[in-house]
């Protein structure tokens, strides 16, 4: 039984560079890797605001292989690369944006 102050997601967990482009996410955590190249990666995406709760959503994607991903975060667009991307997990749907 779940707690009445629980709540799960309602669509599952996804890596960013998975979302479709146009449709809007909510992050939902960022992954801890192991490398320390990685580690300082995740932590430049935390800096710059992929945090818990934010809205997120793919505007655009390069030609061939969808690289890189252009990711618009509040009033800010960034060029991540899919590999970036992949760090960051979100769910789909957000509350609110733009």
């Amino acid at each position: 039984m779940l707690d009445k102050n629980s709540h799960a997601p309602s669509q599952p967990a996804m890596r960013l560079d998975e979302l479709r482009t146009h449709e809007w996410a909510t992050v939902l955590d960022l992954q801890r890797p192991e490398a320390q190249e990685d580690r300082e990666l995740v932590l430049r995406l935390t800096e710059i605001g992929f945090v818990p709760g934010e809205a997120v959503c793919i505007v655009a994607s390069g030609v061939p292989g969808r690289e890189p991903l252009a990711v618009r975060l509040g009033h800010t667009t960034f060029a991540l690369r899919r590999y970036e991307a992949a760090f960051v997990h979100v769910t789909p749907g957000a509350q609110h944006h733009g």
